[in-house]
């Protein structure tokens, strides 16, 4: 993988550049690319959007982000004026042949012709093809440029489609980044090394040692500010069909020739093609969707899905799934996949369970060994597993983990994962991104589920805000011999 260090100069051109996700994750981590060193002085920050701002508006309004995202360790007031000089702003209805587009040819012509161009789109999706066209009839597309897409790519295998083809008429596939933010979490890559730089979990990496593996993401919080988008989208679309598809992707993939982009993204969507098809018919067995209701969540009552959306829906706030990865090292081996808002506890994890032993030699069944990837918080791992009771009369057993973290060496916090992201789409290293072949092997699983539920195929259970899921989540897992991790007995 790309190695940490200084980029070449660049121009990076966010339209959307007045939301909520620049303020809150782009602008502090370019900000703090810079403090670290991998951002060169003769860089560029030019936000777009509709808003009538000027320069040191907007300036303004990313100091305020700087102040109330950035940890306190982080802010130098010096760092952050310099910083804050690299940024322009310039107003432009992106949809709009007859906009400003003059204006942006005109800043960005103040660079040399070969400088690297990134366009980030943090608009919404059906904008993308409008904006590369304009960029396109208005010559700003450079050999040099390179086009960073947020998702979601679609709501469905269709959208996704037109969504790719409409931004492939303007850009090459190899000029394309398609985001995912997960993929830039420290956490999520550690699951590389974990897998393929310690021979003792890579001899044992198989449906013949695991049991089952889950990967679990919840979050406290409710849909909030976003009940419009999430409506329309739900747990599925938002979390599952992309991030945590990714994260299986990297669980179940085999060893890739090399570490270069191609070499994993390859040895992923293989995965996502062997993906054992969930039928129409089959999807009220093999998953299990549900909307929040009211509840108390850290000593506070909380409301309902329904009361903070202030009308009926059928949209799930929760959905778990069973996946099968037809290969011969998983084949018939359960991954679990769920994902919940308003759940007891905000935790992303990987839970491998391995498959109990046989030695009779202690009277009984030794418990699984079990390894929790803990990809956010409390970044790291724990290893459970059997050794002797000191305090037993015989030889009895008792479970006890081997913790570990993966905090840098140096004792610094790990870097957001938009820090990582956003410049290597300056390098034009793709291979943290998706490629095109991914997005459309994932919406080619996800697709009957999404009908079924769409059909009322599956019926929409409900649970308490401040719980983990519905009851029926738990008869879910019983069904092939597992259970949760927070049932788990350590």
């Amino acid at each position: 993988m790309s190695d940490s260090q200084q980029t070449a100069p660049f121009d990076y051109i966010i339209f959307g550049a007045t939301g909520d996700l620049m303020m809150r994750k782009l602008i502090p981590a370019l900000y703090n690319q810079l403090r670290v060193g991998h951002v060169p002085e003769e860089a560029r920050i030019i936000g777009s959007a509709r808003s009538k701002l000027d320069n040191e508006e907007y300036r303004q309004r990313a100091r305020e982000a700087l102040n109330r995202f950035l940890p306190d360790a982080h802010k130098d007031a010096d760092l952050i004026e310099r910083f804050l000089k690299k940024i322009q702003y310039i107003a432009i209805d992106s949809t709009k042949y007859e906009s400003n587009w003059g204006g942006l040819k005109e800043i960005l012509a103040q660079s040399p012709d070969d400088r690297i161009r990134v366009f980030y789109y943090s608009t919404a999706p059906q904008l993308f093809e409008a904006i590369s066209e304009n960029l396109h009839a208005h010559g700003l597309i450079t050999k040099q440029s390179r086009v960073v897409l947020e998702k979601p790519i679609g709501t469905n295998s269709e959208t996704a489609r037109a969504i790719n083809d409409g931004v492939s008429r303007f850009f090459e596939e190899g000029q394309i980044f398609r985001i995912d933010h997960y993929l830039g979490k420290e956490t999520v890559q550690d699951i590389i090394a974990l897998r393929f730089a310690n021979p003792l979990l890579q001899a044992v990496w198989s449906g013949e040692y695991i049991k089952s593996i889950q990967i679990t993401a919840a979050e406290t919080v409710g849909v909030e500010g976003r009940a419009a988008y999430y409506d329309t989208s739900g747990a599925l679309r938002d979390m599952i069909q992309n991030h945590l598809l990714q994260v299986l992707s990297l669980c179940a993939m085999e060893a890739p020739s090399s570490l270069e982009a191609d070499a994993i993204r390859d040895a992923k969507v293989n995965v996502l093609k062997a993906l054992r098809p969930i039928p129409e018919e089959a999807v009220s067995a093999e998953t299990v969707r549900a909307q929040y209701v009211q509840g108390t969540l850290n000593g506070e009552k909380v409301p309902g899905y329904l009361e903070e959306l202030g009308e009926e829906s059928h949209t799930e706030t929760y959905a778990a799934m069973r996946a099968y990865v037809d290969t011969p090292r998983w084949k018939n081996t359960p991954f679990y996949i769920r994902t919940a808002k308003r759940s007891a506890h905000k935790l992303s994890e990987v839970v491998v369970t391995f498959k109990e032993g046989t030695s009779k030699l202690f009277g009984g069944t030794p418990g699984a060994d079990r390894l929790v990837i803990r990809l956010q918080p409390n970044e790291g791992f724990g290893l459970s597993i059997n050794v002797k009771n000191p305090s037993a009369a015989g030889f009895g057993l008792q479970r006890t983990a081997l913790d570990g973290r993966f905090a840098p060496a140096d004792g610094s916090l790990i870097p957001d994962s938009y820090e990582r992201l956003m410049l290597d789409a300056v390098r034009g290293y793709p291979a943290l991104f998706i490629r095109r072949d991914e997005v459309e092997a994932a919406w080619a699983w996800v697709e009957p589920t999404l009908n079924a539920w769409a059909a009322d195929k599956a019926p929409m259970e409900h649970y308490a805000a401040g719980t983990y899921g519905p009851e029926q989540a738990r008869q879910f897992t019983a069904q092939t011999g597992d259970q949760w991790h927070e049932d788990m007995a350590d």
